[in-house]
């Protein structure tokens, strides 16, 4: 049987890395219903491993990081009922991604419609390579662009949302920067390295408080300020249950003494 969807772990002595790579490359990597359930039982089955420190996410090949939801499928689709169900499909892979408690990547290195775009903005952080490029084409097929590109315009503002939303036109690497679709661009044989770099600042920083940001930074999302302020609070709070603050600020004083 082929796997749509491969899994590679680093272990590395501040705790495991993963590497997942969505591999439909004769398809541009497009999220079939097939793809779509072998994703969100990855990203699943990668929620409970509590040695996990982030994921790197992209696209198999050099050609498309995920190049859409697959239009074969959705052409098929002959109810509302059925139309419904599709695209369930696609938002619980962009939950899967939002509900994992560790940071994820994603190393956009090609093509990133529709489908594509929406995980990627569920995910934590996006590097690009300088060839990718991005778009949200569904208008030009009937259809709207929903689920979790809801995420788009806290990324890039209302605005440019509007436009690519009902324009469905393409843009590319250079635009998603400047917009803050992603945050760093990198020629795309220097991609990697540059993910690594990030790996590496979320594997100094200490497991649990990035855990516990990144489930914060969920409910900043949906809160209003005063009570994303409160919620700030509560998770200072829980933070203090663990050791991790008192055995981090210890090391810290010691390594500032050993300096003086």
């Amino acid at each position: 049987m082929t796997a749509f969807v491969t899994v590679r772990y680093e272990t590395r002595p501040r705790g495991r890395v993963a590497h997942v790579a969505i591999d439909n490359q004769r398809k541009l990597n497009s999220l079939s219903s097939e793809v779509m359930a072998e994703f969100v039982s990855a990203f699943q089955a990668l929620g409970g491993e509590r040695d996990l420190r982030c994921v790197v996410l992209t696209g198999a090949g050099n050609k498309a990081f995920i190049g859409g939801a697959n239009i074969d499928e959705m052409a098929a689709i002959t109810s509302p009922a059925e139309g419904r169900a599709f695209i369930l499909k696609v938002h619980a892979c962009c939950r899967a991604v939002r509900d994992l408690p560790v940071p994820v990547i994603a190393a956009v290195n090609g093509w990133c419609l529709g489908a594509g775009l929406e995980v990627a903005a569920a995910c934590d952080m996006r590097l690009a390579a300088d060839t990718a490029t991005f778009g949200m084409p569904e208008v030009k097929l009937g259809i709207p662009s929903v689920v979790e590109a809801a995420l788009l315009p806290q990324l890039i503002g209302w605005g440019r949302t509007r436009r690519i939303l009902m324009t469905g036109e393409t843009f590319g690497a250079a635009e998603a920067l400047a917009w803050g679709l992603v945050e760093e661009l990198h020629p795309a044989v220097g991609l990697s390295a540059a993910v690594e770099r990030v790996v590496d600042l979320l594997l100094d920083a200490e497991p649990e408080a990035v855990r516990i940001q990144k489930a914060l930074i969920r409910r900043w999302e949906d809160l209003a300020t005063t009570q994303a302020i409160a919620a700030g609070v509560d998770a200072f709070e829980a933070a203090w249950r663990g050791e991790e603050p008192r055995q981090a600020m210890a090391r810290y004083l010691a390594e500032r003494k050993a300096r003086r």
